[in-house]
Protein backbone atom coordinates (compact mmCIF):
# COMPACT_ATOMS: atom_id res chain seq x y z
CA UNK A 1 0.00 0.00 0.00
CA UNK A 2 1.45 3.36 -1.04
CA UNK A 3 1.76 6.03 1.67
CA UNK A 4 0.95 9.62 0.72
CA UNK A 5 1.89 12.60 2.89
CA UNK A 6 -0.24 15.76 2.53
CA UNK A 7 1.38 19.04 3.61
CA UNK A 8 -1.54 21.49 3.43
CA UNK A 9 -2.57 23.86 6.23
CA UNK A 10 -6.19 24.29 5.11
CA UNK A 11 -7.98 21.53 7.11
CA UNK A 12 -11.01 21.48 4.81
CA UNK A 13 -8.81 20.96 1.77
CA UNK A 14 -6.51 18.39 3.41
CA UNK A 15 -9.44 16.32 4.76
CA UNK A 16 -11.15 16.34 1.36
CA UNK A 17 -7.96 15.18 -0.36
CA UNK A 18 -7.36 12.53 2.29
CA UNK A 19 -10.86 11.05 1.92
CA UNK A 20 -10.61 11.01 -1.88
CA UNK A 21 -7.16 9.41 -1.96
CA UNK A 22 -8.07 6.78 0.65
CA UNK A 23 -10.95 5.63 -1.58
CA UNK A 24 -8.28 4.26 -3.91
CA UNK A 25 -6.65 2.18 -1.19
CA UNK A 26 -3.75 4.48 -0.34
CA UNK A 27 -2.60 5.23 3.21
CA UNK A 28 -2.71 8.98 3.84
CA UNK A 29 -1.29 11.23 6.55
CA UNK A 30 -1.91 14.96 6.85
CA UNK A 31 0.86 17.12 8.32
CA UNK A 32 0.17 18.61 11.75
CA UNK A 33 3.48 20.09 12.91
CA UNK A 34 4.27 22.80 10.37
CA UNK A 35 7.39 23.80 12.29
CA UNK A 36 8.96 20.38 11.78
CA UNK A 37 7.66 18.70 8.65
CA UNK A 38 10.81 16.57 8.33
CA UNK A 39 10.11 14.75 11.60
CA UNK A 40 6.65 13.71 10.40
CA UNK A 41 8.01 12.88 6.94
CA UNK A 42 10.68 10.51 8.24
CA UNK A 43 8.29 8.84 10.68
CA UNK A 44 5.65 8.19 7.99
CA UNK A 45 8.16 7.35 5.21
CA UNK A 46 5.80 8.18 2.31
CA UNK A 47 6.10 7.23 -1.37
CA UNK A 48 4.62 10.59 -2.45
CA UNK A 49 4.37 14.08 -0.93
CA UNK A 50 1.63 16.58 -1.81
CA UNK A 51 3.07 19.95 -0.83
CA UNK A 52 1.44 23.38 -0.74
CA UNK A 53 3.64 26.44 -1.30
CA UNK A 54 2.01 28.82 1.21
CA UNK A 55 2.42 27.28 4.67
CA UNK A 56 2.85 28.56 8.25
CA UNK A 57 6.42 29.17 9.50
CA UNK A 58 8.27 27.96 6.35
CA UNK A 59 6.99 27.76 2.78
CA UNK A 60 6.75 24.67 0.61
CA UNK A 61 9.98 25.51 -1.23
CA UNK A 62 11.87 25.26 2.07
CA UNK A 63 10.41 21.86 2.91
CA UNK A 64 10.97 20.58 -0.62
CA UNK A 65 14.65 21.53 -0.30
CA UNK A 66 14.89 19.83 3.12
CA UNK A 67 13.25 16.63 1.85
CA UNK A 68 15.57 16.58 -1.16
CA UNK A 69 18.59 16.47 1.19
CA UNK A 70 17.51 13.04 2.41
CA UNK A 71 15.16 11.51 -0.16
CA UNK A 72 14.27 11.22 -3.84
CA UNK A 73 10.58 10.64 -3.05
CA UNK A 74 8.34 12.29 -5.69
CA UNK A 75 6.90 15.66 -4.63
CA UNK A 76 3.79 17.16 -6.20
CA UNK A 77 3.18 20.84 -5.48
CA UNK A 78 -0.43 21.93 -4.93
CA UNK A 79 -0.98 25.67 -4.96
CA UNK A 80 -3.18 28.56 -6.00
CA UNK A 81 0.05 30.44 -6.78
CA UNK A 82 0.15 28.86 -10.21
CA UNK A 83 1.84 31.54 -12.30
CA UNK A 84 4.76 30.48 -14.45
CA UNK A 85 7.35 31.79 -12.00
CA UNK A 86 6.05 29.64 -9.15
CA UNK A 87 5.74 26.56 -11.34
CA UNK A 88 9.32 26.98 -12.57
CA UNK A 89 10.53 27.60 -9.00
CA UNK A 90 8.75 24.46 -7.78
CA UNK A 91 10.40 22.32 -10.44
CA UNK A 92 13.82 23.87 -9.86
CA UNK A 93 13.57 23.21 -6.11
CA UNK A 94 13.09 19.49 -6.78
CA UNK A 95 9.36 19.12 -7.41
CA UNK A 96 8.15 16.45 -9.82
CA UNK A 97 4.70 17.80 -10.69
CA UNK A 98 2.40 20.79 -10.06
CA UNK A 99 -1.37 21.00 -9.82
CA UNK A 100 -3.09 24.38 -9.53
CA UNK A 101 -5.91 25.11 -7.08
CA UNK A 102 -8.80 24.83 -7.37
CA UNK A 103 -8.66 21.36 -8.88
CA UNK A 104 -11.03 18.46 -9.37
CA UNK A 105 -10.28 15.65 -6.88
CA UNK A 106 -10.57 13.08 -9.67
CA UNK A 107 -7.88 14.92 -11.62
CA UNK A 108 -5.70 14.92 -8.48
CA UNK A 109 -6.18 11.16 -8.10
CA UNK A 110 -5.27 10.56 -11.74
CA UNK A 111 -2.07 12.61 -11.35
CA UNK A 112 -1.18 10.71 -8.16
CA UNK A 113 -1.64 7.35 -9.88
CA UNK A 114 0.45 8.48 -12.85
CA UNK A 115 3.37 9.74 -10.76
CA UNK A 116 3.37 6.61 -8.57
CA UNK A 117 3.29 4.40 -11.65
CA UNK A 118 6.16 6.31 -13.29
CA UNK A 119 8.28 6.28 -10.15
CA UNK A 120 7.77 2.84 -8.68
CA UNK A 121 7.53 0.80 -11.85
CA UNK A 122 11.23 1.54 -12.25
CA UNK A 123 12.61 2.00 -8.75
CA UNK A 124 12.11 0.74 -5.23
CA UNK A 125 11.10 2.45 -2.03
CA UNK A 126 13.03 5.35 -0.62
CA UNK A 127 13.30 4.55 3.06
CA UNK A 128 14.85 6.43 5.93
CA UNK A 129 15.27 6.03 9.67
CA UNK A 130 15.36 9.13 11.89
CA UNK A 131 16.42 9.82 15.46
CA UNK A 132 16.90 13.25 17.02
CA UNK A 133 17.54 14.87 13.65
CA UNK A 134 19.93 12.17 12.39
CA UNK A 135 18.52 10.62 9.21
CA UNK A 136 19.80 7.29 7.87
CA UNK A 137 19.00 6.74 4.20
CA UNK A 138 18.52 3.00 3.64
CA UNK A 139 18.79 3.44 -0.10
CA UNK A 140 22.29 4.90 -0.41
CA UNK A 141 23.84 4.11 3.01
CA UNK A 142 24.32 7.75 4.05
CA UNK A 143 23.62 9.56 7.30
CA UNK A 144 22.50 13.19 7.31
CA UNK A 145 22.57 15.47 10.37
CA UNK A 146 21.74 19.16 10.00
CA UNK A 147 23.71 20.14 6.88
CA UNK A 148 26.29 17.37 7.17
CA UNK A 149 26.25 14.10 5.25
CA UNK A 150 28.29 10.98 6.01
CA UNK A 151 29.13 8.21 3.58
CA UNK A 152 29.08 4.95 5.56
CA UNK A 153 30.84 1.66 4.92
CA UNK A 154 28.66 -1.44 4.62
CA UNK A 155 29.49 -2.53 8.17
CA UNK A 156 28.97 0.96 9.66
CA UNK A 157 25.62 1.17 7.88
CA UNK A 158 24.47 -2.24 9.16
CA UNK A 159 25.44 -1.38 12.74
CA UNK A 160 23.64 1.97 12.64
CA UNK A 161 20.58 0.55 10.90
CA UNK A 162 20.12 -2.15 13.54
CA UNK A 163 20.62 0.29 16.42
CA UNK A 164 18.21 2.84 14.93
CA UNK A 165 15.61 0.17 14.21
CA UNK A 166 15.81 -0.70 17.93
CA UNK A 167 16.27 2.80 19.38
CA UNK A 168 15.71 2.87 23.12
CA UNK A 169 16.56 -0.84 23.36
CA UNK A 170 19.91 -2.48 24.05
CA UNK A 171 21.21 -4.50 21.09
CA UNK A 172 23.59 -7.29 22.08
CA UNK A 173 27.05 -7.59 20.59
CA UNK A 174 26.14 -11.05 19.32
CA UNK A 175 23.07 -9.71 17.47
CA UNK A 176 25.20 -7.03 15.82
CA UNK A 177 27.81 -9.56 14.77
CA UNK A 178 25.17 -11.78 13.20
CA UNK A 179 23.77 -8.76 11.31
CA UNK A 180 27.21 -7.66 10.17
CA UNK A 181 28.28 -10.93 8.71
CA UNK A 182 24.80 -12.41 8.27
CA UNK A 183 26.07 -15.69 9.64
CA UNK A 184 26.29 -17.61 12.89
CA UNK A 185 29.95 -18.35 12.20
CA UNK A 186 32.20 -17.07 14.96
CA UNK A 187 33.88 -13.76 14.22
CA UNK A 188 36.42 -12.21 16.57
CA UNK A 189 34.66 -9.67 18.78
CA UNK A 190 37.49 -7.18 18.40
CA UNK A 191 36.41 -6.69 14.78
CA UNK A 192 33.02 -5.40 15.97
CA UNK A 193 34.70 -3.06 18.46
CA UNK A 194 36.89 -1.62 15.70
CA UNK A 195 33.82 -0.94 13.52
CA UNK A 196 31.91 0.66 16.42
CA UNK A 197 34.86 2.93 17.27
CA UNK A 198 35.26 4.07 13.65
CA UNK A 199 31.54 4.77 13.42
CA UNK A 200 31.59 6.79 16.64
CA UNK A 201 34.44 8.95 15.34
CA UNK A 202 32.46 9.66 12.17
CA UNK A 203 29.37 10.57 14.19
CA UNK A 204 31.42 12.84 16.47
CA UNK A 205 32.79 14.64 13.41
CA UNK A 206 29.29 15.93 12.50
CA UNK A 207 28.21 16.75 16.05
CA UNK A 208 26.53 13.47 17.02
CA UNK A 209 28.47 12.97 20.24
CA UNK A 210 27.49 9.98 22.40
CA UNK A 211 24.91 8.96 19.79
CA UNK A 212 25.82 5.30 20.41
CA UNK A 213 26.17 4.36 24.07
CA UNK A 214 27.72 1.22 25.52
CA UNK A 215 25.68 -0.85 27.95
CA UNK A 216 28.32 -2.61 29.98
CA UNK A 217 28.17 -6.38 29.61
CA UNK A 218 25.16 -6.34 27.30
CA UNK A 219 25.71 -4.34 24.11
CA UNK A 220 24.91 -0.94 22.61
CA UNK A 221 21.97 1.45 22.60
CA UNK A 222 20.74 4.59 20.88
CA UNK A 223 18.80 6.40 23.59
CA UNK A 224 15.24 7.65 23.26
Amino acid sequence: MYRIFIVEDDPTMSIAMKKQIELWGYQVKCAKNFQNIISEFTEFDPQLVLLDIMLPFYNGYHWCSEIRKISKVPIMFISSASDNMNIVMAMNMGGDDFIAKPFDLNVLTAKIQAILRRTYDFSGNISVLEHKGAILNLNDMTLTFKNNKLELTKNEFRILQMLMENKGKTVSRNSLMVRLWESDIYVEENTLSVNINRLRKKLDSIGLNDFIRTKSGSGYIIGS
